[in-house]
């Protein structure tokens, strides 16, 4: 696992993958974690370990399915302390290189029960390592709370609705 450009990236040819599919396992370096952990915006991914199946799909394609798994350090929003939590999101994905040569149908002709359509592969592989990254943005929680804590609004200043002082001030200017 190498980072490039920033990135986690695990390229893995299409054809390297046999007719029965493959396992793999990736294991996010200390590097890796601290890159994620800033285009997450979170404290920091003590761990992030992302297990895959891939086989082939149609022709020239590949299906992606697994699981990425981290443990996350975020501040807490109410009470600004610092949280650990657990992040497991499902992996799956269709990738296809004829993808690219069927003509484009807009998402108004597809039903909303059908699967999604294979994303098209861009060059002869995909990348493990975007794919894991992908998945795992999409698990962090955006307003992280320690376990027990509740947001208790402010109470209003005064029990006067604000919308009745608005109607009383738009009465006196309407008056000449």
């Amino acid at each position: 696992c190498h980072m490039d450009t920033g990135r986690w990236s695990v390229p893995l040819r299409v054809e390297s993958v046999h007719e029965g599919g493959g396992d793999f396992t990736l294991t996010a370096d200390g590097a890796t974690r601290a890159a994620l952990a800033r285009e997450a915006g979170v404290i920091a991914f003590p761990s992030v370990e992302a297990k895959f199946h891939v086989e082939p799909y149609r022709r020239n394609g590949l299906r992606v399915t697994g699981t990425v798994t981290a443990t996350v350090r975020q501040t807490c929003v109410v009470t600004m302390d610092e949280i650990e939590g657990a992040i497991s999101e499902p992996i799956e994905i269709t990738s296809d290189l004829s993808a690219d040569d069927r003509p484009l149908s807009g998402e108004e002709d597809r039903h909303p029960d059908d699967p999604e359509p294979p994303e098209p592969l861009a060059g002869d592989s995909i990348d493990l390592g975007a794919i894991a990254t992908e998945f795992l943005l999409l698990g962090v929680d955006p307003y992280p709370r320690k376990a027990g804590v509740v947001f208790d609004a402010p109470a209003p200043a005064s029990d006067e609705n604000p919308f009745a002082a608005l109607a009383a001030l738009k009465n006196k200017s309407a008056k000449p």
